[in-house]
């Protein structure tokens, strides 16, 4: 039985007349599943429960949505590192706003992990003030987000334990028998847990692997691994799969593909890219027309349905960037070989033509199989010098190439004008590049520059993105989406409070256009970090889902991922729907497996977004381990009761200065204003502000980072608007609050930091 059919036995079943709660065993025993499917039951009653299709009661008994206790609410948890912790309900059904976090008390939260799905029982609202949102006690947990953690081995008067990596668990988990293990003190290990500490009790674990000394070169990345569950190396069923296509490969263009051959197609990617998967050709019509044509390589030749190489690839559904590595989606000899659009080599592309007006209005769009050999590759860097002089180039590249660089350029801009004008949302968010050593240990970091090539590269995708989606929505087939809601109404009057508080002069921000108004005010000026993330956490997160609600950021009533095949699932399975209907077959695709699929592929994003941007954090802690007392120049991102975060300008690492560090003065914190404010006269601290620091204290286990205040910039230097200022003396001790320990990131800013290669959910498509 399929995924579509089993959700809709089950739907069947329980929303039945006269149907009685009970747990997902007699609800396969009813339908006589086999054991392979009564397991698939278990995935399939989770999803429906986490789509508001079901619901959970006591004792994992299934229930229809709604015919719960009132005061009963599951959702999924997330421990605080002193104890206590908030619980997201799930998304209602009928596609309701969600209601709000629910509090949970320490003593109230069980056994139960970040992650957790768990079913809360509301106990009225949060302290004994009104209005600080609902509180709650965990009744149960339903599903273990995991069992598997990371930690650090040690031993305590003879006692072997395990201190998680973060700030997961507070205390250290007993371990067993660890001389089976061979593990010594210090060294990174990935336990499985047996019992899960609580307020009451002690957590109890197993160790099931010795990843190596916590500072040795490349452990901090296998323990993201494996605290992420991250896939590891290919079965090798899927490479010898891959090694067979590959032998198998003829290169010769069969009659069903248009040779494309003929066109001036190039290649721009990163200086250190491996696999191409995207070129550009772009012609001019008699008729005055542009006709871009973007080639994407045909993953879909190479990856047949149902095959091992096509099970692996959805298990995996995005391959994941890590600072000293990439874990593909795909085998390398389909993703660097066959499917890689190498300079001077015939490749199968799945190939979209677009003509456009001289205006850029797409009048015409042709979806192809095809064929192309590039004609040469290009990194941004010299497509950044080629525009900063094309004289300088003619000798370099052929007519035609440099013909085509200066049209790219034209156009790409004019579409960049036209995305702007109709609404789209450019969010600078910065994107942290590590540089590492020749033994893989973290040598510096930077942020990385968008430049006018990376724009060009980006406008092309997003139209071919756009283009395909469109030409699908015609057709009225049903088809994965990329889809981004928009904002909710209160959280857009949260973000207008909070603008307005920072002194920023603004409207009503409940439209797109007064949204691009503020980002266009707050550009260059101090407050414009902390805005920009104040307007990502306001907004919804992209998924993939067949629901045609469009995409908000881009101001796109239809879009989808077409563009990289060889590192994203949902873009092969536009290949494939682009075939089949070339072919004059009926796609076989329902709605209900594109919301299974699209679900799946939402968690494996966010799943690789979170790992690499933990693990960026993860390397520069290691730096900076080494760095004590290293002063910089930073601003002040983010304003607390209990202090500062700040984040370097050219080491964009972000850490706390604590309150108790700051001695030259006392401070009150000014929550509306977002300002700790010293009795001395113009002696405040807000968000923008400049300041220098020095590296106080790293605890790379924890994850935190302590900055110590040294003084304020002279005048001249980046971000300084104030003059200069006098800092406490530099021996001021450190003194942490019990309440807000362990917080290295400020709360505000943990749910939505992008990097800047999907900051515009595009990028490269």
């Amino acid at each position: 039985m399929d995924e579509e059919a089993l959700q809709a036995a089950i739907l069947q079943h329980v929303l039945a007349p006269g149907y009685r709660p009970v747990k997902p065993r007699k609800i396969a025993d009813h339908l006589k599943l086999d054991e392979a499917e009564a397991r698939q039951l278990k995935k399939q009653i989770k999803r429906l429960v986490k789509q508001g299709k079901l619901a959970y009661a006591s004792g994992h008994a299934v229930l229809p949505p709604g015919k719960g206790p009132i005061d009963r609410v599951t959702g999924t948890f997330r421990r605080m590192p002193a104890g206590f912790g908030f619980v997201r309900p799930q998304q209602p059904a009928d596609g309701a706003d969600p209601p709000p976090d629910i509090y949970i008390a320490a003593k109230n939260a069980r056994d139960a992990a970040s992650g957790d799905t768990v079913l809360v029982r509301l106990r009225g609202k949060r302290g004994s003030k009104r209005g600080l949102g609902p509180a709650g006690e965990i009744v149960e947990v339903l599903d273990r987000g995991t069992h598997r953690f990371v930690g650090t081995y040690f031993e305590q008067s003879g006692i072997p334990l395990v201190q998680i990596d973060g700030k997961v668990f507070s205390a250290p988990v007993r371990v067993g028998d660890a001389s089976t293990s061979e593990v010594e003190t210090d060294e990174k290990v990935v336990v499985e847990m047996v019992r899960f500490p609580s307020h009451a009790r002690e957590g109890e674990a197993v160790i099931v692997e010795v990843l190596g000394a916590r500072n040795q070169p490349g452990v901090d990345t296998l323990s993201i691994i494996h605290e992420y569950g991250l896939p590891g190396d290919f079965p090798e069923s899927v490479l010898e799969e891959a090694r067979s296509i590959a032998e198998g490969f003829d290169a010769s263009i069969p009659p069903d593909r248009t040779d494309l051959t003929g066109l001036t197609v190039v290649t721009i990617d990163p200086i250190d890219a491996r696999d191409f998967d995207d070129a550009i050709s772009l012609e001019r019509t008699d008729e005055g027309h542009w006709r871009l044509g973007v080639h994407i390589a045909d993953v879909s030749h190479f990856v047949q349905e149902k095959s091992s190489l096509d099970r692996e690839a959805y298990e995996r559904s995005t391959s994941v960037y890590l600072p000293d590595r990439v874990i593909p989606m795909l085998p390398e000899t389909i993703s660097n070989h066959l499917a890689s659009l190498q300079p001077e080599q015939v490749r199968y592309t799945r190939s979209v033509l677009i003509e456009m007006t001289a205006e850029g209005v797409v009048v015409d769009v042709q979806s192809l199989s095809a064929a192309i050999r590039s004609d040469r590759r290009f990194h941004y860097e010299e497509v950044d010098e080629f525009l900063a002089s094309p004289v300088r180039w003619k000798k370099k590249l052929t007519p035609e190439v440099h013909r085509l660089l200066l049209e790219m350029h034209t156009l790409a801009m004019l579409l960049r004008r036209r995305r702007l004008k109709r609404g789209a949302l450019e969010l600078n968010m910065p994107e942290v590049k590590i540089e590492l050593d020749r033994k893989g240990r973290v040598a510096g970091a930077h942020v990385a520059e968008h430049t006018e090539s990376h724009q060009i590269i980006e406008e092309f995708m997003l139209a071919a993105n756009e283009a395909i989606a469109a030409w699908l929505q015609a057709q009225e087939i049903p088809f994965l989406r990329r889809i981004h809601e928009s904002p909710e109404p209160r959280k857009l009057r949260a973000l207008t409070q909070f603008v307005e508080e920072l002194g920023v002069e603004t409207s009503s921000l409940e439209s797109r256009f007064a949204l691009q108004r503020l980002l266009r005010t707050v550009e260059g000026r101090r407050e414009q970090q902390a805005v920009n993330y104040a307007l990502l956490r306001s907004l919804q997160r992209a998924v993939y889902s067949p629901l045609p609600v469009g995409h908000f950021a881009l101001a796109s009533d239809h879009y989808c991922h077409f563009t990289s095949p060889i590192r994203r699932y949902p873009d092969l399975l536009i290949h494939r729907l682009l075939r089949t209907i070339e072919l004059g077959r009926k796609p076989k695709q329902k709605k209900e497996q594109l919301h299974a699929i699209g679900e799946h592929c939402s968690e494996r994003e966010q799943r690789a977004e979170q790992a690499e941007r933990e693990l960026v954090k993860v390397k520069l802690l290691h730096y900076l381990s080494d760095q004590i007392g290293k002063e910089m120049d930073a601003t002040v991102t983010g304003v607390q009761d209990y202090g500062l975060f700040a984040q370097g300008i050219k080491l964009p690492a972000e850490g706390l200065i604590h309150i108790a560090s700051l001695a030259d003065d006392h401070y009150q914190f000014d929550a509306r204003a977002h300002t700790l404010a010293g009795r001395r006269r113009d002696n405040t601290f807000r968000l923008g502000d400049a300041v220098r620091v020095a590296v106080a204290h790293v605890d790379i286990d924890r994850r935190e980072l302590d900055f110590r205040f040294v003084g304020r910039p002279r005048r001249g230097k980046q971000g300084s608007r104030q003059p200069p200022k006098k800092g406490p003396p530099r021996g001021t001790g450190r003194k942490r609050s019990r309440k807000k320990a362990g917080q290295t990131q400020r709360p505000e800013a943990r749910r939505g930091k992008k990097k800047s290669r999907r900051r515009r959910d595009g990028g490269r498509g």
